[in-house]
């Protein structure tokens, strides 16, 4: 019975080496593919090396700021969300220039629209001297070269906290359109550069669309909350706007995305985009970067997502007990997005972010 042959590998020919060391053996070429030839972390183990074959890169070039305006003097602290203000519009003007300064190309704003203002019909939400409205100009007056986001949607404006009219407890689809496109016409008149329908209404992209050019704001951008879910991380935002007590105990799941739908995701992109968005976004972020990647595989549209507060409050407490590096999970969650395609994101950590990435 002959030998079991040897499964040592095969060796070529020596290879000379300088006088007083050993000579170096060539092997034949196998376990290709496989350690010890293999070894993944040679190009880990250096800064310089890590940073030439990074995948991705996170700039101040991704950045939007939401800013919470509202319409009192100075400003105010947001209890679930630290380190976050509401702003009256005569600190607008320092604080978006700031951003402009460390390179932030867009801010987003949100209006905390007094009681007293809020009716069944949102009625305020067209008033060309509304709040929001109001903070607009007042943006383009002081820093005119930054992008101005503002929401399409009437829950800052309702008094029952939906995002659109309401009769006998159903929300209203087609006669909320009404209402959004007079809403967006108001912020185009304004000077907004790009209105962004959160409202998940079905049609209400090709109507804007069309009351927009309509009217000759050809240039205003659509940007849709294309995928928006009816998420329990949106808390700390209706807490900073002042809409969760209206909304009371309701909740706005005959209108905004069942969480465990993403195929549905993905019609509502393709929807919205056939009729006119420029961009589309994925609302949350964190909980939804498959949604996010499945979208951008998908269509190839900017693609935008918003870490909503309710991330942001999480990340911010468990930094401020000490349980996480506060900095390093914010840059990391940012990075998170960037790698699952998103081409922009809405964060309220934009200026910290900023600073950060221009300190080095």
């Amino acid at each position: 019975m002959a030998p079991p042959q040897s499964r040592k590998p095969h060796l070529l020919r020596p290879v000379e080496a300088p006088a007083g060391k050993p000579a170096v053996e060539l092997r034949a070429p196998t376990g290709h593919g496989q350690f010890p030839r293999v070894r993944m972390r040679r190009n880990r183990a250096d800064d310089w090396t890590r940073r030439l074959v990074a995948e991705n890169r996170l700039t101040v070039d991704d950045l939007l700021w939401p800013i919470f305006v509202h319409d009192r003097d100075g400003r105010e602290d947001v209890a679930s969300m630290p380190g976050v203000q509401r702003l009256s519009i005569a600190e607008l003007g320092d604080a978006v220039g700031e951003a402009a300064e460390l390179g932030i190309p867009a801010v987003a704003l949100f209006p905390v629209v007094p009681g007293e203002r809020k009716t069944e019909a949102a009625e305020e939400c067209w008033n060309p001297d509304n709040l929001c409205n109001r903070a607009i100009r007042a943006i383009k007056r002081a820093v005119p070269d930054v992008g101005v986001v503002c929401d399409v949607a009437l829950d800052p404006y309702t008094s029952h906290g939906h995002d659109g009219l309401i009769e006998d407890g159903r929300i209203l689809n087609d006669e909320t359109l009404e209402v959004l496109c007079r809403q967006a016409l108001a912020e185009a008149e304004a000077g907004v550069d790009i209105v962004a329908p959160s409202d998940m209404m079905d049609g209400r992209i090709g109507c804007l669309r069309d009351a927009l050019d309509a009217a000759g704001h050809q240039q205003v951008r659509l940007l849709a909350y294309a995928a928006k879910y009816a998420s329990a991380f949106y808390g700390p935002f209706r807490d900073a706007v002042g809409s969760k007590s209206a909304l009371g105990k309701g909740d706005k799941r005959t209108y905004q995305m069942d969480p465990a739908n993403g195929d549905e995701a993905l019609r509502e992109c393709a929807l919205d985009i056939a009729e006119g968005a420029d961009m589309i976004m994925i609302k949350p972020g964190m909980p939804y970067l498959d949604i996010v990647r499945r979208a951008k595989d998908a269509f190839g549209m900017p693609t935008f997502v918003y870490q909503v507060s309710g991330e942001y409050a999480m990340l911010k407490a468990a930094a401020e007990r000490g349980w996480l590096d506060g900095e390093r999970v914010m840059l990391e969650s940012l990075m998170a997005f960037k790698r699952a395609g998103a081409d922009g994101i809405l964060t309220y950590f934009a200026v910290d972010v900023a600073r950060r990435l221009k300190a080095g």
